[in-house]
């Protein structure tokens, strides 16, 4: 029975054919004896994800390996290396309540429109408003025309003709829209125009300008008849405010009341603001086309120091009296100015008929 078994498991004596000889006998001829080594291909598995992002090596770097033990790939975030933050605020930062300058609020100083909790506008607001209130930033100029005025220690005041450098008109073209936001646009400058500087710790605090003209128109002052009307009206009041009831009268007793403010201004421009002038034109040389102060200068007699230096410079060799500078419509505040600064109610206008 043993032998039975054994001979079931007995080994193969036949010899097997050789991995490399079958190999030669497949691609060599018979009688060769060339051998070739044995080549182990191995086959690993990788990521797809495990390489840069380049397309087909367009810039010249070979993909840099990431050990995908270490590497950790979360799908839905960017591959720019930037965390952002998914927490939202949400807080609201202005309230509605019906107000009319919810979306831009205007300042009361320098009229200026922005928008409130905006950090742009904030600052841009800031530098606007500093410049309206204490003036223009301004470097000095090499050769500048300074006009000398006695017992004048503020600052000291330029002149700027339309033939200057470029960087001289471009300064008062920024000046000019500075004093357009309070006076108006499109009307204070042209190329005729001899502009006046009031220059104080290096900032622009005020400015003129002048431009020659031909003809002015005196206002025509009527407190005379004003008067007169003044004391009738008052006369009228006095037996009005009388009543008569046979033997006993009464008495109504007066108000005291503010003067009206077209009183004020210390000139009677007739009908609601409306000045009267001469029919007749009287020859003029010098127009003051607009006038304009920061409000940190104002009350110290800049603008009177102004008209000194255009009454002084602008015609060569001559002065001007100040009753002899003519002016455009002035507003109320300009009237009281003009009837202070010339001593007399009768002042010049001229329109934009009578510049050359």
């Amino acid at each position: 029975m043993q032998s039975k078994i054994n001979a079931f498991s007995r080994p193969c004596t036949s010899k097997t054919a050789d991995a490399s000889s079958i190999s030669g006998d497949l691609f060599h001829r018979e009688g060769t004896k060339k051998k070739y080594p044995d080549i182990t291909v191995t086959y690993e598995r990788r990521n797809s994800q495990l390489y840069s992002d380049s397309k087909d090596g367009s810039n010249g770097e070979a993909p840099k390996k990431i050990d995908s033990r270490s590497s950790i790939v979360k799908f839905g975030l960017p591959t720019s290396g930037k965390v952002l933050n998914k927490k939202r605020n949400y807080a609201q930062l202005h309230l509605e309540f019906g107000q009319s300058d919810f979306f831009l609020h205007t300042c009361n100083v320098c009229n200026f429109q922005y928008a409130t909790g905006q950090e742009g506008d904030e600052k841009v607001h800031q530098a606007f408003h500093k410049n309206y209130t204490v003036g223009i930033p301004f470097k000095c100029w090499k050769n500048e025309r300074i006009i000398p005025i006695p017992s004048f220690e503020a600052g000291r005041i330029i002149l700027v003709l339309n033939d200057d450098p470029p960087p001289w008109r471009n300064k008062v073209q920024e000046v000019v829209k500075m004093m357009e936001v309070e006076l108006g646009e499109g009307w204070i400058y042209n190329q005729q125009c001899k502009v006046y500087l009031f220059i104080s710790s290096r900032r622009i605090g005020g400015c003129l300008v002048a431009e020659p003209i031909k003809e002015a128109y005196r206002i025509v002052s009527s407190s005379q008849g004003n008067k007169s009307s003044v004391a009738a009206e008052r006369e009228v009041s006095q037996r009005s405010t009388v009543l008569q009831f046979g033997g006993v009268s009464f008495q109504r007793e007066k108000v005291r009341r503010d003067p009206p403010k077209e009183r004020l201004d210390g000139l009677d421009d007739g009908l609601n603001g409306v000045i009267l002038c001469e029919k007749e034109a009287v020859p003029a040389l010098c127009g003051i086309r607009a006038i304009w102060v920061t409000p940190s200068n104002r009350r110290k007699h800049i603008a009177s120091y102004l008209l000194d230096a255009a009454r002084k410079s602008f015609c060569n060799g001559q002065v001007l009296l100040r009753s002899e500078l003519a002016f455009s419509q002035p507003t109320s505040v300009g009237k009281v100015f003009i009837s202070s600064y010339t001593s007399s109610s009768s002042f010049f206008i001229y329109t934009s008929s009578g510049s050359k």
